[in-house]
C-alpha cells in the first residue's frame, strides 16, 4: 500500500513508519519542521498536504498536542484539514491515534471512580480535543478506524497486546508505542476494521 503518516516525527508516528515500511508498504512520512529526511508540509493548510496524499491508499494520523494543560484544538484541527484534502484527492482510508483514557465503558471500578476523575481535571484539554476530533472522524463520511490506546510507554514491541472494539480493554492502563503502531498498520490492511472504535492495551 501508500501510506501517507501524519505526524511522523512523533514517538508514535515514528514507529508507525518503521512499521509499515518493514511490512512493504510505501510511505510518506509528514513533518511540521525539515528533518533532512522526511517531507515537510503545515497540516492545518489541505492545499499543503494535498499533493502528499495523493495517490495514497490510506492516510495516518499520529498528530498529537504538546499543550497538555492548556486548551487546544490541535487534533480537531489537523483533522478536519486531513479530511477536506482526502476528499480533494479522493483518498477514503483514515486511521486516527486517539486515547482511551477520556472514555469509561468497559472499564472496572478502580480505573472509572478513582483513576479517571483524577485524570479527567488535568487533561481536559487534551481530551477534549480527541473527543470532538473523534467526532470529526465518525461524520466524514470516508473509510475510518478510531484507535484508543491508553498510557503510552517506550518499552519493546511485543505484539501480545489486547484490542476491544467500541469499549476499553478492561483493566488496560499502558501499552507501549511499538504495539500501539503494530496495531495501526494491521487496521490499514484489514477492512473488519472500518467503521470502528479500537482500544488497545497491554
Amino acid at each position: 500500500m501508500k501510506i501517507t503518516v501524519l505526524g511522523a516525527s512523533g514517538g508514535t508516528g515514528t514507529k508507525v513508519v518503521e512499521l509499515a515500511r518493514e511490512a512493504g508498504h510505501e510511505v510518506t512520512a509528514i513533518v511540521r519542521t525539515r528533518n533532512g529526511r522526511d517531507t515537510v508540509a503545515d497540516v492545518m493548510d489541505p492545499d499543503s498536504i494535498g499533493p502528499h496524499l495523493a495517490g495514497a491508499d490510506a492516510v495516518v494520523s499520529a498528530i498529537g498536542t504538546r499543550a497538555a494543560r492548556k486548551p487546544t484544538s490541535v487534533q480537531t484541527d489537523s483533522t478536519k484539514s486531513v479530511i477536506t484534502a482526502m476528499r480533494a484527492h479522493d483518498v477514503r482510508r483514515l486511521v486516527v491515534v486517539s486515547n482511551s483514557g477520556m472514555v469509561t465503558d468497559g472499564d472496572g471500578p478502580f480505573s472509572r471512580y478513582l483513576v479517571k476523575p483524577i485524570l479527567r481535571q488535568v487533561l481536559k484539554h487534551p481530551w477534549g480535543d480527541m473527543a470532538r476530533m473523534e467526532e470529526v472522524v465518525r461524520a466524514s463520511g470516508l473509510e475510518w478506524t478510531i484507535v484508543r490506546p491508553p498510557q503510552l510507554t517506550d518499552g519493546p514491541r511485543t505484539d501480545a497486546f489486547r484490542t476491544a472494539v467500541d469499549t476499553n480493554v478492561r483493566g488496560g492502563m499502558r501499552v507501549s508505542r511499538a504495539d500501539l503502531a503494530s496495531l495501526v498498520v494491521r487496521c490499514l490492511v484489514d477492512p473488519g476494521s472500518v467503521g470502528r472504535t479500537i482500544s488497545v492495551a497491554d
